[in-house]
């Protein structure tokens, strides 16, 4: 580690000149998210909604989309998910109308894979009362074809992702749900004992997530129970797939609101195992279930294990699970600045991603309270919260960066990718019933930096799942592929390596899901490398 704290000091300088622009309005995005208000506090309308980055018509560069609620009471207007098309000049252009994206849903979250290999990116769209399957047809429009496809998803879903869970090549699709809830069930709560309040998910019933099986030919089979992952007392609202025992499985972490958090291990036979309070990720340091969120993965430490990161509730502080490697993980933010700093923000968004390419993942998270009347009744706590940036300071340790974001916001979605091609991460934020944020990192790419988009031959086309080591004069890091994390919301599945000061990666080596591994000698720095399957 002497090493490595050797070269945080010398970029020191560099990195706190990096800072996030909004560029909303200038890149041409104007969206507003429609949390379907009655005035009845029904509870979706606090929760919604997500949002993604991806290359929606095979160009190269990642569009956005932003998913979107409807209006409960008919108002005359009709509001559905918008599609923005990158025009690779810092500008986005709508594309919504006649995308076949712009049907009306009370839409929730978002996860996007390549479920048929065809080279095309998919969409699943989570939903109040019927999520959605859109097959990718090319330049920028898409199909519904849930009906056809067998999936049947009519509950409170939240986040998705896609995995290949059996590593046939194919990939499958987990499906976070949340509570049982409909107009006719909704229930009366208060904050104060005499004005309506939305209530907490303690409220209500929970209801099990789901899995499908990509049996080919655009068809998928349930097999939740059959795996392992059926439990009706979840109340799902983020998804992050990890490896965390390094044996080559994809494995599932759950974050459940007022519920236990589940981490199933993948025992490779087509079932997983539920994990969690053994692993010490189930409660919160005091034994209680947390309001968990977002949540994500990622080696921070260059350790070789997978860590994990959720969102909480205010005045529970972040969870940011070290994997000790022997099956146990150990909260760390209670003794960290990332507690501290956190412990009043209610947070929905969050992932780790190397803002400024030291070759460390640094930490974003998104805030926003349920409640616009909770400075009411909690003085400290406040409805729009300022997002929050952790920068790693090596060791294992993060450091808030003051003044990274001006601007509080009711912030749900949030998701990363570099949109305009200069190597740094760029973040994109949606907020509940206001308008989506578009930051552009500017500063980021004073040091150097490398892409990877994979691309599966045998493994699934996405290779997601696969896992990529990149070694440079700086040390060894390491990043998997991976679909879902954060809250609702999808980032770009190309990986990104800040290399700091380094200018070449003495070696690239990839773990395929297949079993095949792959290895590149003396890879130049500052460019987006596409790596297919051999």
């Amino acid at each position: 580690m002497a090493l490595l704290g050797v070269q945080r000091a010398s970029q020191a300088a560099d990195t706190q000149n990096v800072k996030f622009t909004d560029v909303t309005a200038a890149a041409g995005v104007h969206f507003t998210h429609n949390a379907g208000r009655t005035g009845k506090k029904w509870l979706p309308e606090t929760m919604g909604s997500g949002a993604a980055f991806f290359d929606a018509d095979g160009d190269g560069r990642p569009d956005i989309l932003l998913i979107n609620g409807s209006d409960w009471i008919a108002r005359g207007r009709h509001t559905t998910a918008a599609l923005y098309r990158n025009n690779g000049n810092g500008t986005f252009t709508d594309i919504t109308r006649g995308s076949g994206l712009d049907i009306e849903i009370h839409g929730m979250g978002v996860a996007v894979g390549d479920f048929d290999n065809d080279g095309r990116d998919d969409v699943y769209i989570t939903a109040v009362g019927g999520d959605h399957l859109f097959h990718n047809e090319g330049g920028g429009h898409f199909r519904d074809v849930t009906r056809e496809s067998g999936i049947a998803n009519a509950q409170f879903a939240s986040s998705a992702a896609w995995l290949d869970y059996d590593k046939d090549g194919k990939l499958d699709l987990f499906v976070g749900n949340y509570v049982q809830w409909t107009p006719q069930n909704d229930l009366w709560c208060s904050l104060d004992g005499s004005t309506k309040s939305y209530c907490t998910p303690e409220s209500y019933k929970g209801t099990s997530a789901r899995l499908y099986h990509n049996l080919g030919n655009g068809k998928f089979e349930d097999v939740t129970n059959k795996a392992g992952l059926g439990e009706p007392t979840s109340k799902s609202l983020g998804v992050t797939v990890l490896d965390y025992n390094n044996d080559g499985w994809p494995d599932l972490f759950i974050a459940n609101d007022t519920q236990p958090n589940k981490l199933y291990r993948n025992l490779g036979n087509g079932t997983f195992k539920e994990e969690g309070l053994a692993a010490g990720v189930a409660f919160g340091e005091d034994g209680v279930a947390r309001g968990a969120m977002g949540t994500d993965a990622i080696d921070y430490d260059r350790s070789g294990r997978q860590h994990l990161i959720v969102g909480n509730f205010s005045n529970q502080m972040l969870g940011l699970y070290h994997n000790e490697g022997t099956g146990l993980f150990v909260d760390e933010a209670p003794r960290s600045p990332v507690g501290r700093a956190s412990l009043l923000s209610l947070t929905f968004g969050l992932f780790f991603f190397d803002y400024d390419l030291d070759g460390l993942p640094d930490i974003f998270a998104a805030n926003g309270h349920l409640e616009e009347e909770i400075g009411r009744v909690q003085p400290k706590i406040q409805y729009a919260q300022l997002p929050l940036l952790f920068r790693n300071a090596g060791s294992g340790k993060f450091d808030p960066v003051a003044g990274a974001f001006s601007e509080p916001l009711v912030a749900r979605g949030a998701a990363y990718a570099d949109f305009d091609g200069d190597g740094d991460l760029d973040v994109i934020v949606s907020t509940n019933n206001g308008n989506a944020h578009l930051y552009r990192n500017d500063g980021g790419n004073r040091n150097h930096w490398l892409q990877l988009k994979l691309t599966g031959t045998k493994s699934n086309r996405d290779g997601i799942g696969a896992v990529a080591r990149v070694t440079s004069a700086q040390g060894k890091q390491m990043q998997t592929v991976h679909s879902g994390s954060s809250y609702c919301s999808s980032s770009d599945l190309a990986l990104t390596f800040g290399l700091g000061k380094d200018q070449t990666a003495n070696t690239v080596e990839i773990d395929w899901p297949s079993g095949k591994h792959q290895t590149l000698q003396n890879v130049k720095s500052n460019q987006r490398l596409v790596v297919t399957e051999n």
